[in-house]
């Protein structure tokens, strides 16, 4: 075993491939999902199912709402969630800071653990083009990372791991699928009901399909009636 680590489990697609990649190299995972104020609830549960059926020694629900401060479309329910496909520039589904405060909160927990290893499931090919899932955005927070804990300080750095922001959303799901990841337990919606079906039309929905046609695996996403991607 390689130890402890913490790995962010919000319940979709890429994050499931994060725990069972985490798993496979042998560290014992911890996971962690926030509730920061998110539309639905549909992939906290999801979450909670798949630490259950990948082994994680722990799952936790952190509470922060970001909803207070607005600013993004899964957290403001007044701004609409777009359905036209994934256009240039930053969607307004980009929640302000959201991965800087997931980390952070990981780093907490770690610390605590004396884990040595935070996981997060964060992609810079296909992806939303949100600023927070670039390398750049990742190395910077390692660097902090091991400035601002005391473990780190006192000798025991804390790594960053960010397994799959190189991949295409076709290579992941091949990845996960090889790793036995059962991709029915995931929400990747931005606007699942509260059966955690999809909408089919929001731009998590759409890369989503498209990842599993690339990959050539039937797509096992369960869609609300009369979608278009049913």
């Amino acid at each position: 075993m390689n130890g402890a680590a913490v790995v962010l489990l919000s319940g979709g697609l890429d994050s499931a491939t994060c725990l069972a990649i985490a798993g496979a190299e042998g560290f014992a995972p911890y996971c962690l999902s926030v509730d920061y104020g998110q539309r639905h609830g549909a992939e906290l549960s999801a979450a909670a199912r798949l630490a259950q059926a990948l082994d994680a020694r722990e799952h936790r629900i952190a509470r922060v709402d970001l909803g207070q401060f607005g600013g993004s479309a899964l957290t403001d329910r007044s701004i609409a969630v777009p359905e036209t496909g994934l256009a240039p520039g930053i969607p307004v589904t980009y929640v302000p800071a959201r991965n800087t405060i997931m980390l952070s909160l990981a780093l907490a927990w770690a610390e605590v653990l004396g884990a040595r290893h935070i996981f997060i499931g964060v992609n810079a090919v296909d992806y939303s083009g949100y600023p927070d899932c670039r390398p750049e955005f990742i190395a910077a927070f390692g660097r902090l990372a091991n400035l601002a804990t005391r473990a780190a300080v006192e000798g025991a750095p804390i790594e960053l791991h960010a397994p799959l922001i190189e991949l295409s959303k076709a290579d992941i799901i091949r990845r996960g699928a090889a790793l036995g990841v059962d991709y029915a337990l995931t929400v990747s919606c931005y606007q699942a009901d509260e059966l955690g079906r999809a909408c089919g039309l929001c731009d998590a929905c759409r890369l989503r399909a498209a990842g599993f046609a690339a990959a050539g695996l039937a797509d096992p996403t369960r869609y609300q009636p009369k979608c278009s991607a049913t």
